[in-house]
């Protein structure tokens, strides 16, 4: 439904007509305008100076009234009109609750109302209606095809996106058997001939959100219409930032150093610590100013002959896996969870059944003899044990191995991957391959990098 309607055009609306819609809903540009700069027409809309703008004094660039804030909040108060919404949001339950269920049911819902084949005319428009036929189409890696997604094997993105695609299939059948119930859904969404929606649909509602969602002060996870138009630049290349006033209103505000010329994009940061593979895999780019993938998630295993690896399962609320950083001149890393593959039962780590408070028994986790409440709390016990050196020199060779498998990984599907045909005729588009081969340069730099400093760190604590 929603490609179709972008295709038709009964779902897209020219970026001119913004400025229209924004006036009608109390949306204030002040000194820019939301444009695509020329020569740069194919990455879309952008924040753009109309004047000189100096040191944030002419105050905010853009405001954005509350109530013009896509959240959760104004989910919520759109559903006390639109009984129909609120009895879907009603059936999702707990899903419907948070910032992520409410806002993809309601861009689908909107869509759905849109569509000009919606004869039942179920639901109640909104300001957003017509909003959301000014997002551009996103290519986010989940509209990637399977032999595009091949180009990935051996990059941290391969099994984030499958995960993240297992995930999406888990939503949209919940969404579905929620609302089946539902006359007018099981009628008009879910008919086996004439329903509108399908998965692709559900993956253009969550590209809309991800790429565009900013988490506000007071309000939380949200889609600012205008400021989410801002293009993003990190570090030194940031100008703005976004803000919530003293009435709850979303504003962009020009950071006190900065001044712009007319026609200069005005940019914010997505975040200026994500790595290569959370820009591709949210925002379906990386930035061009990047030299290694900046940081990175490898996952890690307790090895499946440790006696003890159900129990550290068990009490572990450390993600599984270690991250890690490129610092410039060095590398970093970071694991709560590595800790538990160093040390075991013989060095002092303990585990036994204990009854809570209100009569249930949990497993608890110990070490020499101490108790300890979260398994993130281990390393501090190690740092200050006597045997620290040589649990450290046991993490370092962990995360050396695991950084080994993965380059290896890389080096044996490199061939396959930059070979393979692409472009018209294939099933391998030419931004995908670049984007893929991309990341694919980016963590290798950082894993070799990141391995080269651990085997200095084990060649020292050797001596």
């Amino acid at each position: 439904m929603i490609k179709h309607g972008r295709e038709k055009g009964w779902l897209k609306l020219p970026p001119p007509a913004l400025k229209t819609w924004s006036a009608l809903h109390g949306i204030v540009y002040n000194g820019v305008k939301i444009a695509s700069r020329p020569g740069y027409e194919e990455r879309g809309s952008a924040v753009v100076a109309e004047i000189s703008l100096n040191r944030g004094g002419e105050g905010p660039l853009i405001s954005v009234p509350r109530s013009m804030v896509l959240s959760l909040e104004s989910v919520n108060e759109h559903a006390k009109v639109d009984h129909e919404f609120g009895r879907v949001l009603a059936a999702i339950d707990e899903f419907g609750r948070t910032a992520r269920g409410a806002i993809l049911t309601f861009i689908l819902m909107q869509a759905s109302i849109a569509c000009p084949t919606n004869s039942k005319k179920i639901g109640v428009s909104s300001p957003f209606s017509e909003y959301i036929k000014f997002l551009p189409e996103v290519l986010l890696p989940t509209f990637w095809s399977e032999s595009e997604r091949e180009l990935l094997t051996g990059t941290t993105l391969r099994p984030a996106l499958d995960a993240k695609l297992k995930s999406l299939y888990r939503e949209f059948d919940f969404l579905r058997a929620s609302t089946e119930g539902i006359t007018w859904c099981r009628d008009l969404w879910w008919d086996e001939i004439d329903g509108l929606i399908d998965f692709d649909d559900w993956k253009h509602c969550d590209a809309m959100y991800r790429s565009r969602a900013l988490e506000f002060p007071g309000i939380g996870d949200s889609m600012v219409p205008s400021i989410d138009m801002a293009n993003h630049a990190s570090g030194e290349n940031t100008d703005a930032l976004y803000d919530t006033d003293s009435s709850g209103n979303a504003v962009l505000l020009l950071m006190d150093q900065k001044s712009k010329s007319p026609g200069d994009e005005v940019t914010i940061t997505y975040g200026d610590n994500k790595g290569a593979c959370e820009m591709l895999f949210s925002y379906g780019f990386i930035e061009d100013s990047m030299t290694s993938a900046r940081e990175m998630f490898l996952d890690l295993e307790i090895p499946d002959d440790d006696p003890l690896k159900r129990a550290k399962n068990a009490v572990s609320t450390a993600a599984p896996g270690v991250r890690l950083y490129d610092n410039g001149d060095s590398t970093s890393w970071e694991s709560d969870y590595v800790w538990l593959i160093c040390v075991n039962e013989e060095d002092g780590l303990r585990f036994q059944i204990a009854q809570s408070n209100d009569g249930d028994q949990e497993l608890q986790i110990s070490w020499q003899g101490k108790e300890i409440d979260n398994v993130t709390l281990l390393s501090s016990q190690l740092l200050v044990d006597g045997m620290w050196d040589v649990f450290h020199l046991r993490a370092v060779s962990t995360i050396h191995a695991r950084i080994e498998r993965q380059l290896q990984v890389l080096s044996e599907t490199e061939e396959a991957a930059s070979s393979a045909m692409h472009g018209q005729g294939t099933t391998i588009r030419s931004q995908p391959r670049h984007d893929a081969l991309r990341l694919r340069s980016l963590e290798k730099i950082l894993l070799e990098k990141t391995c080269k400093n651990l085997e200095d760190q084990a060649s020292c604590a050797s001596e």
